[in-house]
């Protein structure tokens, strides 16, 4: 059986480099989002990389399972993974216009959407599906009317803001669970058990 203590100080060692971590995406996040330009480019590149990594990972799993039935399926979907990361890492600034018309098309469509969705319906969050659709009506239109321009930092500001939350949640994590771990091990160390509210309240009554 493990030391209480030594695993202890593992969990608590394990939390900090979440928070470590955590505190890297928020810089790299906050250097994104003033250089938007290099973190669309590094978007696409690592885009391009994950699409062609997945590729070859597919395909050697087809050949693996070959005498199965999917077998040609695995390798016309392996074969288009790795064309694609291919055309998206030799062509970044290309497929980051492409994506972010894409992009604004959504935005468009699901503005409309839940506009119109709020007005026939006109249920209980009426008022908030219709400020969501009008965000993201004007947000499509925002993008489209400064296509291509926006695909400059478009992409790199929604990459950045992934990042940037993303670290927040790590690093609130990794503190919190540093501080549940040290309270534990502070608790085993004393061999005091904090009361719980109905336990206070029968000594309360008690007395």
């Amino acid at each position: 059986m493990a030391d209480p203590a030594t695993e202890g100080r593992r969990l608590s060692r394990s939390f900090g480099w979440l928070t470590v971590l955590g505190a890297l995406l928020v810089v790299a996040g906050l250097v994104g989002l003033v250089y938007t330009g290099v973190a669309t480019l590094t978007s696409m590149i690592l885009f391009g990389w994950l699409l062609l990594i997945g590729g070859i990972v597919g395909l050697l799993h087809a050949i693996d399972s070959r005498g199965s039935e999917y077998f040609w399926l695995g390798v016309v979907v392996a074969a288009l993974n790795i064309a694609a990361g291919i055309v998206v890492i030799r062509h970044p600034h290309g497929t980051a216009e492409a994506l972010t018309m894409f992009a604004a098309l959504l935005f468009l469509t699901g503005g409309v959407f839940r506009l119109v969705g709020s007005v026939v319906v006109r249920g209980p969050q009426f008022g908030w599906t219709l400020l969501q659709g009008a965000f993201g009506l004007l947000l499509g239109l925002l993008v489209l009317f400064d296509w291509p321009h926006s695909s400059l930092y478009v992409l790199g500001l929604f990459f950045s803001l992934a990042l940037l939350f993303d670290g927040l949640g790590l690093i609130a994590m990794g503190v919190g669970g540093r501080r549940i771990v040290s309270m534990v091990s502070e608790q085993s160390v004393t061999g005091e058990i904090p009361d719980s509210p109905r336990r206070n309240e029968q000594k309360r009554s008690n007395d």
